[in-house]
């Protein structure tokens, strides 16, 4: 991995939740994506290729469903070798990752005991957390 590359992800990293990142940060990406570009692919250019299209689905760039297809087409290999690539990809990084990103949550959702009405305003919202910042602010400030 360039050093260019490894401070572009740093800095995408840091920008992600801190489950998502405690995530990614357990497992060596790079090294697990390294090892496996040196199985399929010919060139150090053709790895950094990969590594670069793995980050970009860690930090949600592109969506996991394209990712034998973005190996295929900015990288070069044939659509089996691509396939072949992605599956072992998901199963070293990807999954272990989710899978540790759920505990994370599960383990920090423990601590937190959301009762009715904050789940009913939340659900109201769209998902929207800026709508109750507003509010309680207003209420702060005495403004309601």
């Amino acid at each position: 991995m360039t050093d260019k590359l490894k401070q572009a992800a740093e800095e995408e990293i840091v920008k992600l939740p801190k489950e998502m990142q405690d995530a990614i940060n357990t497992i060596d990406w790079v090294s697990i994506s390294e090892d496996i570009g040196k199985k399929y692919l010919r060139n150090a250019s053709e790895i950094n290729d990969l590594q670069v299209e793995t980050l970009l689905i860690l930090v949600g760039m592109e969506i996991l469903s394209s990712y034998a297809e973005n190996i295929e087409d900015n990288i070069g290999t044939t659509q089996g070798e691509a396939k072949k690539i992605a599956l072992e990809v998901d199963q070293k990084i990807f999954t272990p990752i989710s899978d540790m990103m759920a505990e994370n949550i599960k383990k920090n959702m423990k601590s937190k005991n959301p009762n009715a009405e904050q789940t009913l305003n939340f659900i109201l919202s769209g998902g929207d957390y800026s709508s109750f910042i507003e509010e309680r602010n207003d209420i702060i400030n005495n403004k309601t």
